[in-house]
């Protein structure tokens, strides 16, 4: 898949990427506290590196009147970051050199960075250094482990829960097929009201419904404020079963809406490729890893709420 080196942090589990974001970009601010927790602070400037990263990895630049909403979004997530690793320091959870070599080796693998020529010259256009992406993988492979060792024993996905989302793509016609895909994100607030998910869920529909009378998908997602991410060729396979069936009956330039429980995706397919079916014994392990990091997110999401309700967390915000 084509990334563009604006998203160079989205690489480990969707799920921990949402949970902590890390983002591009520095800004010259006068840093304060906005916020306590337990004996940590957070200041300005974490914040608003924090903020500018899920503009990037959700891919919307909100209105002004949303800003403090999606800022207040990007603190909660820095607040369970916090919580998660001050957990993971109270377990021993450590990494060595190797391992966060060969972590660094996948990330620049991932994001189609050949050499160190390449990975500085994307760092250059993401304004970040080295030491600030490796400290950033090494948080990640050490909330990896956190999550695996706190709630890995609840996820537990059977041989046939494999067997069946297979035998759904197979049915499907999707073995191997590969879609180029555009996308958009419309986040919910943090704390979100039922009047304002109704508001974000309105939004979507109307821009679903310009796309259909014609409206380009590119100036549509402009004009909505959200930035549209091309996706390029992604395999069916290594999409969600239920989205996948979806997106193998669409024509070009039809559009697909997914409600999340952040929001909203629209999903628009540029064109279609077929190609060699995969086996069950070659694509069996890219399944059992989606179905277990979705029981994994589920778990620990909650099991973050309990470290909250135990800390001492003070918002100056």
């Amino acid at each position: 898949m084509r990334r563009s080196h604006a998203k160079l942090f989205a690489f480990v589990m969707v799920g921990l990427t949402q949970l902590f974001p890390v983002g591009p970009g520095r800004t010259e601010v006068v840093d304060r506290i906005v916020a306590e927790v337990n004996d940590e602070i957070i200041t300005m400037s974490e914040l608003q590196v924090a903020t500018k990263g899920m503009e990037a990895q959700m891919g919307i630049k909100p209105k002004s009147q949303e800003d403090r909403e999606f800022q207040r979004q990007a603190l909660d997530a820095l607040i369970d970051r916090k919580l998660a690793k001050a957990e993971a320091k109270k377990r021993g959870i450590t990494l060595t050199d190797k391992e966060l070599a060969e972590g660094m080796a996948r990330f620049m693998k991932r994001n189609n960075l050949p050499d160190e020529e390449a990975l500085n010259k994307a760092l250059s256009q993401a304004g970040l250094t080295l030491k600030e992406v490796k400290q950033q993988i090494q948080d990640q492979m050490i909330q990896e482990r956190l999550l695996v060792a706190a709630v890995g024993a609840k996820a537990v996905v059977r041989e046939a829960d494999v067997r069946k989302a297979y035998d759904e793509m197979a049915k499907e016609g999707l073995g191997g097929m590969q879609v180029h895909l555009r996308a958009l994100r419309l986040v919910y607030p943090s704390g979100a009201t039922e009047a304002q998910k109704e508001g974000i869920k309105q939004k979507a529909e109307d821009i679903l419904k310009e796309v259909k009378q014609g409206a380009s998908f590119t100036e549509v997602a402009g004009r909505a404020g959200a930035e549209q991410e091309d996706m390029g060729y992604v395999a069916l396979s290594d999409i969600n079963p239920a989205l996948a069936g979806h997106l193998a009956k669409l024509k070009p330039k039809d559009v697909v809406p997914v409600q999340t429980p952040e929001g909203f995706q629209l999903f628009q397919l540029v064109d279609r490729r077929s190609g060699q079916p995969r086996s069950y014994e070659e694509v069996a392990p890219e399944i059992r890893n989606m179905l277990v990091q979705r029981e994994l997110e589920k778990y620990f999401m909650e099991w973050v709420k309990t470290l909250r309700a135990k800390a001492h967390i003070k918002i100056m915000l």
